[in-house]
């Protein structure tokens, strides 16, 4: 692990890590992840965001990034949305292999397994890049030591959008730390505006029961099932009161209980 010996027209802002970035795949036109140098000094829980900026001016502009790698890999991954004239995201999708990212250097977030109580099964309900901190806790083995169970629920508007998830899970199978696991582990894809299998939002799904009956597994109940939630303000809502509704109790880092919510990506 390397700290990137950073070379911009502009000083580097006090606690804030420069990093080069190593990978970049594009995934869609509105899509795509990133892979970059990890400091030395740098710690953080699988689940956790940072702030992530350019040094591209005198006051670079920061936005909340979920580390999308688990916390034992040697560099860090990022999985982000292109926004047209978006202060940040406008830059952050030109970037190519070479180039320097920002870091602040504390990390945090909700979506942790510490703040969830003991339990026999994990949902994982995700919308969009909301499935970025996901991507590391399903990488992470102390999730699976403390999950019988894991169901990551990803729904997207069009097929293309599921590329990066259904690839990773697919791989999973193959990898050195959590690959005896990969039998516990499910990924559950949906769509909204395209034909598919698997075609609806997850709460409409979850009310139905149709997502229960696909995976072969009874409704969410407090006494066996955990919740983390990470998408749209609207399906942050949505979600958490059809979670409540079968009993869940939302915590935190200070008190876990049965379900999570990461509420910094939204306004």
């Amino acid at each position: 692990m390397l700290d990137a010996a950073a070379k911009t027209d502009f000083p580097i802002p006090t606690g804030v890590f420069a990093q080069t970035v190593t990978e970049v795949q594009h995934y869609t036109d509105s899509l795509f992840r990133f892979r970059m140098t990890r400091p030395d000094t740098f710690r953080f829980r699988s689940g956790e965001f940072v702030m992530i900026g350019l040094p591209n001016a005198e006051k670079p502009v920061f936005r909340a990034y979920s580390v999308a790698s688990p916390n034992w890999d040697e560099e860090l991954e990022f999985y982000s949305i292109k926004v047209p004239g978006g202060p940040l995201t406008e830059h952050l999708q030109k970037i190519k292999e070479g180039d320097t990212v920002l870091m602040r250097k504390k990390p945090t977030g909700t979506l942790v397994n510490d703040a969830l109580l003991p339990g026999k099964r994990l949902w994982m309900f995700s919308t969009g890049t909301g499935f970025a901190p996901f991507a590391s806790l399903i990488r992470d083995p102390e999730t699976y030591e403390k999950f019988e169970e894991v169901i990551v629920t990803h729904t997207c508007r069009e097929v293309a959008e599921l590329a990066y998830s259904q690839e990773l899970v697919a791989s999973l199978k193959d990898d050195p730390l959590c690959g005896e696991f990969a039998g516990g582990l499910h990924l559950y894809a949906t769509v909204t505006r395209e034909d598919f299998p698997f075609k609806g939002r997850i709460t409409d799904l979850m009310a139905s029961g149709k997502v229960f009956d696909d995976l072969g597994v009874p409704p969410i109940h407090p006494e066996t099932d955990r919740g983390m939630i990470c998408g749209s303000m609207a399906m942050l809502k949505d979600t958490k009161a059809t979670l409540e509704g079968f009993g869940l109790v939302e915590g935190s880092n200070s008190k876990p209980d049965t379900f999570v919510v990461e509420r910094a990506f939204v306004d």
